[in-house]
């Protein structure tokens, strides 16, 4: 076929653009779709602007989190005093084993001054028997406080790779319905007339998953890595705790020999 013989349909392919407005430009897309199909694109648009945000916060607080928890894990380990540690996790904000550090051990510095400030033998086998399960409760109100941090904002990434997609369904539902109407209104359902509602409609599903695909692949990927962390809290909690008992063991031997 020539473009001769072509020449009278790209002047009618033409003619049909103009006529309809249709456009393969998206933006074109969105100015010739109906209202409620342009609601549901901008609530999807203001969904994926919030969820890219949570997602490189939630990125770059992780990325942190790990960077925090290797450093402050060496220094606790290679560390002769437990208030060396202490003051050192005043920078670690991010690093939930460090915050969980800081609140085991507050506990026990708070139990040891109520030892002190008491006469003696009054409050010593409360301290020798009880201090473990004060610390170990401390340590579980920070380890939950903690949690809440790791999953700050994941819920919104689940609920939108969960709704998303039917959001943007719904919108081309809408919009092909819309479509059927016009071709029942103009009484012709040739392809020039059904293709451009229709195409545009689709954009709704396509926003859809734009919007739901990178928010259930963060979710994932969050979820896991805030799980990794509650794993080593726990670990730690544990470690610490063991650490602790043996201090008070060995404080009690010595008080025992004076």
């Amino acid at each position: 076929m020539t473009l001769t013989a072509l020449a009278p349909i790209i002047s009618l392919s033409g003619a049909i653009s103009a006529d309809t407005g249709f456009s393969s430009d998206i933006v074109q897309m969105f100015i010739h779709a109906g209202l409620v199909v342009k609601i549901v694109l901008l609530l999807l648009l203001f969904i994926s602007v919030v969820s890219w945000a949570i997602i490189f916060m939630k990125w770059r607080f992780l990325k942190n989190a790990r960077e925090e928890t290797s450093y402050f894990l060496e220094i606790f380990w290679e560390a002769t005093e437990f208030e060396k540690v202490y003051r050192e996790c005043d920078d670690l904000i991010f690093s939930p084993v460090a915050q969980l550090f800081k609140a085991g051990y507050s506990e026990f510095r708070r139990m040891m001054g109520l030892q002190k400030s008491s006469s003696p033998g009054e409050t010593e086998p409360v301290m020798m028997n009880g201090l473990s399960d004060y610390i170990e409760r401390a340590l579980k109100r920070a380890a939950i406080q903690q949690s809440g941090r790791l999953d700050k904002a994941l819920s919104f990434l689940a609920t939108t790779g969960n709704t998303a997609p039917f959001v943007g369904l719904f919108g081309t539902v809408w919009g092909i319905m819309e479509s059927f109407r016009g071709i029942g209104m103009r009484g012709s359902a040739s392809l020039a007339v059904v293709a451009p509602g229709i195409s545009e409609a689709l954009i709704a599903t396509a926003a859809g998953l734009f919007a739901a695909i990178p928010a259930v692949v963060a979710f994932n990927y969050f979820n896991n890595k805030a799980s990794e962390m509650r794993s080593e809290m726990d670990t730690f909690s544990a470690d610490f705790l063991s650490l602790v008992v043996r201090q008070i063991i060995r404080r009690g031997k010595v008080k025992k020999k004076e």
